[in-house]
This record gives C-alpha cells, sequence and structure tokens, in this order.
C-alpha cells in the first residue's frame, strides 16, 4: 500500500511536485532530502541566507522557511485524512506566510534547526500510519485528495525548491 498515489488521489496542481519524487520508499526520500537540505544549507554563510537572486524574490532563509512551513501544513493535512477526518481542509497563501515572518531576522541555523526537527516529525509521523489508512481520502481545497498524495507532495516540494535555488540562487 505504501506505493507512489496515483493522478486521481490530488488535483493537478501538484504534478510538477509529485513527478520530481523519485521512485522508492517515501520515507526514504524523506531521510535523503533531510542530509541532502541540511548539507545544503549548512554550507552557506548568513550574508548568503539573505541572498535573493532579484528583488522581488524570497531570501534564502526564506525559502527554507517556506519548505518548513510547508511541511507542517502537508504532514498536518496527511495526519487529519490518514486518521478518517472528513472535515474538509482550506488551503494556505505562502507569500502571505512569508510576509509575516520573521526568517530574515533570524540566523540561518536556526531555521535549519527547525527545518530538521519538523522532518524528524513527519518521519515519525510516517510510522503511524497504518497501511490501510495510507490510501484513505479527504478533501483539501475543494478537492478529494489521499493521505499518501500528501506526503509525495510535501517531498517533492522540496525537490522543487532545491531545483529553483540551484538554478536561481547558485547559478
Amino acid at each position: 500500500m505504501r506505493t507512489r498515489p496515483s493522478n486521481e488521489e490530488y488535483f493537478k496542481y501538484f504534478q510538477g511536485y509529485v513527478d520530481l519524487v523519485p521512485e522508492g520508499d517515501i520515507r526514504q526520500v524523506l531521510e535523503q532530502s533531510l542530509k541532502t537540505t541540511t548539507e545544503l544549507f549548512g554550507s552557506f554563510s548568513e550574508d548568503q541566507g539573505n541572498y535573493r537572486y532579484a528583488p522581488d524574490k524570497w531570501s534564502l532563509k526564506e525559502v527554507l522557511g517556506h519548505v518548513t512551513d510547508n511541511e507542517r501544513i502537508m504532514s498536518y493535512r496527511a495526519l487529519r485524512i490518514a486518521r478518517g477526518d472528513r472535515t474538509p481542509l482550506a488551503g494556505y497563501d505562502e507569500n502571505e506566510f512569508i510576509r509575516n515572518s520573521s526568517f530574515n531576522e533570524l540566523p540561518l541555523a536556526a531555521i535549519v534547526e527547525d527545518y530538521k526537527a519538523v522532518r524528524r516529525a513527519t518521519l515519525s509521523l510516517l510510522t503511524t500510519i497504518a497501511d490501510e489508512a495510507w490510501t484513505r481520502t479527504g478533501i483539501v481545497n475543494d478537492k478529494e485528495s489521499s493521505a499518501r498524495a500528501w506526503f509525495y507532495i510535501l517531498a517533492g516540494h522540496e525537490l522543487h525548491h532545491l531545483n529553483v535555488i540551484r538554478e536561481k540562487y547558485l547559478k
């Protein structure tokens, strides 16, 4: 049951994220990205953490803060759905989250530690989800989606941002 979600288990908007997730065990994918992201952001200086590749773009600190906030939200969605909660869940505005954050005032190391704590919590959550709950569905943004889809979406979302960092911030 712990396999990749079908296209019918999430809305099309997230297809690009799911497509980025390599084949294999999602737990191993998330463990590997924990290592990759931690090493990448751990290699940046404080000045680099404040870097924006354009004036209207997020700083590297904000990108990692966004990835972390997003993981909190998506793992919460997966939890609610896996536990059989059919209460419709709302979306969120990531730009509003960044506007109301203090990531740029924090040391980069603190943002990295927060990311690591959230990822460890997600990995722990994975161990508590029974096989039959993996494909359970719920409503997010007025659309049906499965618990497993949200783990793949959050993994792909992070991979998307790592690609953006390599293409736009590190060129």
